[in-house]
């Protein structure tokens, strides 16, 4: 039976609605009292040293089942791929087919009933959560539909975030370069309620590209923007990715979206029916 879409699985960890509010607490203590956080380092090594003939993540067998008021509800059944570095892939699915759930369980945010997930070679559920948020910092940048901004901060303090908890003490300059890189470099002293939509979704993508992380993870990035905007938007997101050599996992209801993907995995009621590469030509990159 699909889960529904308007809601993950209740065991999915709050860091989705507020990636960077979580990592506070888990780098600090992942880096200080965690050894499992060494892991981490081995995958931004192998990360960087991977190629596209090997995996970069390995997906084995997730199966995610819960239990609500109407009973156990089957979320994934025996999901089983792999993605390799630089790779595009887009997840596509009906509404409830189980694809945000999924991308839950790629990033360590939800844990599997069963199966696992290797990311550069660390089984991520062999960790404890303060070394998978140590991982994800390290490792993964996220885009969400709803921008996930942190209203208090201006653009350049939201994305100079992630690097200060990394302990980068080059975050001003870097958040600087690439707020500028998107097309935003007058609008760094800016807080998001006075941004448009296109330009908030630009502030989340600087915000996801400025850690150079290997795996970019977006749900629905387009999903609260016009066509338009989209169009720029999603152009302006290939264009960050083939520059960083990124691996980017995608999901999306949009086919026009998905075709700009190496690869796409199609779910239906929490299965994975089909892998396809599509001959579609990316879009010209373009700001929105």
């Amino acid at each position: 039976m699909p889960y529904s879409a308007d809601r993950l699985s209740p065991t999915t960890n709050s860091v989705l609605l507020a990636p960077w509010a979580f990592t506070v607490k888990g780098l600090v203590r992942a880096t200080a009292q965690n050894p499992a956080l060494q892991c981490c380092k081995k995958a931004r090594r192998v990360a960087k040293k991977a190629v596209m003939s090997e995996p970069l993540i390995d997906v084995k067998r997730i199966s995610k089942q819960v239990v609500d008021s109407t009973g156990s509800l089957t979320i994934l059944h025996d999901i089983d791929f792999q993605l390799r570095a630089r790779e595009s892939v887009a997840i596509v699915g009906a509404s409830g087919s189980g694809k945000s759930t999924l991308l839950a369980i790629l990033a360590g945010l939800d844990v599997p009933s069963s199966g696992t997930v290797v990311v550069a070679g660390v089984d991520i559920f062999k960790l404890d959560e303060d070394a998978r948020a140590g991982l994800r910092a390290q490792q993964m940048g996220f885009v969400f539909q709803s921008f996930q901004l942190l209203g208090n901060l201006t653009a350049l303090e939201n994305v100079m975030l992630p690097l200060e908890l990394m302990g980068r003490s080059d975050a001003r300059a870097a958040a600087t370069a690439m707020l500028q890189r998107v097309g935003l470099g007058e609008r760094l002293r800016h807080y998001p309620k006075v941004l448009s939509g296109g330009e908030q979704q630009r502030v989340a993508l600087a915000r996801a590209f400025v850690v150079r992380p290997a795996v970019l993870l977006a749900d629905e990035p387009t999903g609260s923007l016009d066509f338009a905007t989209g169009e720029k938007v999603m152009a302006l997101m290939f264009e960050l990715n083939r520059e960083a050599g990124t691996t980017l996992v995608l999901v999306t209801h949009d086919r026009g979206i998905a075709a700009r993907c190496d690869r796409q995995l199609l779910i239906e009621a929490g299965r994975l029916v089909s892998t396809s590469a599509p001959s579609v030509a990316q879009a010209p990159s373009a700001t929105a």
